[in-house]
């Protein structure tokens, strides 16, 4: 309920950056300070652009502009609950080739919606709501009980409402000024409105109860923003970076580490970077990334992933990524694009929150006269007839505030990405959380989604036998440049075999077939076995045998010579249970696959008989998803490669395996589960379908109390004490009900 609406203190500061960056063309934030949209001109590198936003935002604060002249040079504008900051060369032509990015500030934990001050807010809310209690008992006490002068108990209610109503002003006088009444304008109005008539206890009650209500939900979002928050704080900022030449140790930023660059993690140390593990034994505890409760073997080769804990062993490790595009990271601006991707029913309550307020309040005008001129009840004074007109009125006005209705939603989709984010299910926004629950169909990716994706090299043969090895010795060299499952497992093999790295040119990516390239000069194409049945080679190919079952295969052609290389995948051990649950829960499951048909339908049978689809190129995967469409049902696509990308972008919902995923993947995922754990597909799902029957809950008792309360005080039976407690309990319950989720 409390929003800061000045300027920020930093705004010289963005002007400073505006003037070193040429690429920057204007910034602009909102009232909320939640992030500021960067305008750019042409090719921009977004790591050092928001590497310089950061560091200009860190340095020392400068006073607070007062008018446009303290950005000189540049223009300040007010728009609509934002502020604009461009360079006068700025033209409205050339606003129309900006391209604006948005950057959270000033560090990732305030963008995650909790920074220090937010510990403190509840607490002093907690403070007033207190003193107004105090103070308003204080003087029901004296009114009551005592013989004290008759100015003492109106004097203790006027205090008790001054807290009472301290903040309430503070959010609701910057709304005024601009014409923009709210529900903190409708409080203030009301116990004014009771003052007015002499009714200075139910003035004090509702403002205690409102204020007392503020500080739950503060405190309501504090858990479940503080949930979010140990993300960011377990991000290191230093590390022991080894000197590669002389084997020196010496402690650098974070921000400074390169691909390549060897680390010494110790015992206790939080790995700073993605990397693979060189030297030394050791475990991780990856419960902050992925929500795993045991210890992760660490030894060489393996990967480490940053923000997760070195257990016991010093480990020696080569970063494989920077700390901009680590794992971390990925997770970290998924959460900060999370925050403003608001589901569809929140959207429509924010929507129709002012309009409900103006109409709230000309209701209440017109009823006033209504019951005084049309049904003659007494304007101002209660009588033994009943309530006044204008006491009336006030209590209408209390128990048509929305306070409830509007927080049923946010308090809801925040508890469930936060409980998601401590357990390795990152949600992109109310949006995916509501689309989650109503998914009716699955669709999922086989390699690396339903099995582990690591696949192992098994066998490698040749056309005529003989030559196994130059197919092994090309087929490494080819897939240097790749990094999807089958390529790995190449380059693994190859290295593990000590192969010798040939001379690789003109290479070309054939989209859902294979790769072709120069292989010392010589012309070589290594893909699936549909790549021969289409080409020359057809009717031969057609009698070549199939792979053994369980196994996959990928062929090489190289002249007169014909490889194959088969290659085995592990299916994930809780695939077959998971696609059980989603089977009895009432959802219609797919496997789509590029795999040949007889591989596909073995894993489809161990799995339980699923439908299974194989043999298809991206092109195919994307026409399945529309099938689904077609039918009625609403998808939900589970996969981790580029080549899924395609689909994901297809169905209502893209589920992404894992934050170390493709980059492509990734872009375009509703829904990313850490640790490519497909179990935590089922309860993503079971975690939307609560979230969403408690959003329900929600909206139900907040209507319910409004309708019914509104109904009562259009009756003038129930007095304004009643309708406070009604419309402050309901908000109450609002908010204990959405952190059920947390649980």
């Amino acid at each position: 309920m409390n929003a800061s609406h000045s300027l920020p203190t930093w705004a010289p500061q963005l002007a400073t950056f505006l003037r070193r960056t040429d690429e920057a063309q204007a910034v602009m934030w909102d009232d909320g300070q939640t992030e500021i949209s960067v305008a750019t001109l042409g090719a921009v590198d977004e790591h050092k652009l928001r590497a310089a936003l950061e560091a200009t935002l860190n340095a020392a604060t400068e006073p607070h502009p007062k008018k446009e002249a303290d950005v000189d040079g540049l223009r300040l504008r007010r728009l609509p609950e934002q502020h604009l900051l461009e360079k006068d060369k700025a033209g409205e032509a050339m606003a129309t080739v900006w391209n604006w990015r948005r950057i959270p500030w000033p560090t990732p934990a305030e963008a995650a919606g909790l920074d220090e001050a937010e510990d403190g807010e509840w607490r002093w809310l907690a403070v007033l709501a207190s003193l107004c209690g105090v103070f308003g008992i204080a003087g029901w006490i004296v009114d009551r009980f005592l013989s004290a002068p008759v100015w003492l108990p109106p004097t203790l209610y006027i205090i008790a409402m001054i807290a009472g109503g301290w903040d309430a002003a503070k959010d609701a006088g910057p709304n005024l000024l601009r014409g923009k009444l709210d529900i903190h304008f409708l409080m203030l109005a009301v116990a004014l409105g009771a003052s007015f008539i002499g009714a200075f206890g139910e003035g004090a009650l509702l403002l205690f109860l409102f204020s007392m209500a503020g500080a739950l939900e503060h405190f309501a979002l504090y858990r479940t923003r503080r949930e979010i928050h140990s993300l960011f704080k377990i991000a290191p900022k230093t590390a022991c970076l080894i000197d590669q030449d002389t084997g020196e140790e010496r402690t650098v930023g974070v921000d400074t580490i390169q691909t390549d660059d060897r680390l010494r993690i110790r015992p206790g140390d939080v790995f700073p970077v993605d990397g693979v593990v060189e030297q030394g034994d050791s475990a991780a505890d990856e419960a902050s990334l992925t929500g795993e409760a045991h210890p992760v073997g660490k030894g060489p080769g393996d990967e480490v992933y940053s923000g997760t804990l070195n257990l016991w062993g010093a480990v020696e490790i080569r970063c494989t990524r920077p700390a901009s595009q680590s794992s971390l990271q990925k997770i970290i601006h998924l959460i900060q694009d999370a925050r403003h991707l608001r589901a569809p029913s929140q959207r429509f309550t924010d929507r129709f929150g002012p309009k409900y307020t103006w109409g709230v309040l000309m209701a209440t005008a017109i009823m006033f006269f209504v019951w005084w001129l049309g049904f003659g009840v007494a304007p101002f004074v209660n009588t033994d007839a009943g309530f006044s007109a204008f006491y009336r009125a006030m209590t209408l006005l209390v128990v048509a505030s929305p306070c409830a209705l509007v927080l049923s939603i946010p308090s809801a989709i925040l508890a469930a990405i936060a409980w998601g984010a401590r357990h390795g299910i990152l949600f992109r926004g109310g949006a995916a959380i509501e689309g989650m629950a109503g998914v009716s169909a699955v669709a999922l990716d086989k390699t690396g989604t339903l099995t582990t994706g690591d696949l192992r090299v098994v066998a490698v043969e040749s056309f005529p036998a003989g030559r196994e090895r130059e197919v092994a010795e090309r087929a490494y060299a080819l897939e240097q440049k790749a990094n999807h499952p089958i390529a790995r497992a190449i380059v693994t093999y190859g290295e593990e075999q000590k192969l010798p790295l040939r001379t690789v040119a003109e290479f070309r990516s054939l989209t859902g077939k294979g790769v072709q390239a120069a292989v010392d000069a010589e012309q070589c194409l290594l893909g699936r076995r549909e790549m021969l049945e289409e080409g020359p080679l057809r009717e031969w190919a057609r009698q070549l045998p199939p792979p053994p079952t369980g196994l996959s295969e990928v062929w090489f052609i190289q002249g007169t010579l014909l490889g194959r290389i088969l290659l085995e995948d592990q299916i994930r051990p809780e695939s077959a249970e998971v696609l059980q649950r989603l089977t009895r829960a009432g959802l219609q499951v797919i496997m789509l696959t590029g795999d040949r048909e007889e591989a596909a339908q073995a894993v489809g049978r161990s799995l339980g008989g699923i439908d299974v689809r194989a043999g298809l190129s991206p092109e195919d995967k994307v026409a399945a998803i529309k099938d689904l469409h077609n039918m009625g049902q609403r998808v939900a696509m589970v996969g981790d490669g580029i080549n899924d990308a395609p689909s994901l972008a297809a169905a209502d919902i893209a589920v992404a395996m894992g934050a170390r995923g493709s980059d492509a993947a990734l872009e375009q995922s509703d829904l990313v589960l850490m640790d490519d754990k497909i179990e935590n597909f089922f309860a993503a799902f079971q975690l939307s379908r609560r979230a969403r029957r408690i959003i329900r809950q929600n909206i139900t008792l907040s209507l319910g109390t409004i309708v019914l309360m509104v109904g009562a005080a259009m009756g003038g039976i129930v007095p304004i004490t009643i309708g406070v407690l009604a419309h402050e309990g309901s908000t109450v319950l609002v908010c204990l009900n959405s952190l059920r989720l947390l649980k």
